[in-house]
């Protein structure tokens, strides 16, 4: 499942601002500290690190996908081999137990339950 990609209202709100900023004339002047030039490099840097975050994501999801796909192949291997030892040494050999199987002797029986007499009612 992918994970979910991250967006920022903050950011979109920032554009929406220097937008409205740009498209007054004369520009304004809000003082040394509050540069448009400033203000649009941080929207900039911020908006690089959200896509770089989001990239970072991706590929993250991508590498999941391979590690699920290659835990199935093991997996099934795996029962593969379990099964092509228990038919060249059998179920109930100790090679067979030496893989991961469970001997064929050393299997517990169920019990049989004793018939539970009909309730009259």
């Amino acid at each position: 499942m992918a994970r979910a990609k991250r967006n920022s209202t903050i950011l979109d709100a920032a554009r929406q601002r220097l937008t409205g900023i740009k498209a007054i004339t004369p520009p304004p002047n809000f003082g040394p500290s509050l540069q448009t030039a400033d203000y649009e490099q941080e929207i900039n840097a911020f908006s690089a690190k959200i896509e770089r975050y989001n990239g970072m994501l991706s590929a993250l999801d991508s590498l999941q996908n391979e590690i699920d796909a290659d835990e199935r192949d093991l997996r099934a291997k795996t029962a593969r081999m379990l099964s092509a030892a228990e038919a060249q040494y059998g179920p109930d050999s100790s090679e067979y137990e030496q893989l991961g199987g469970k001997r064929l002797s050393e299997r517990k029986r169920p019990a049989k339950k004793p018939p539970t007499p009909p309730t009259t009612g």
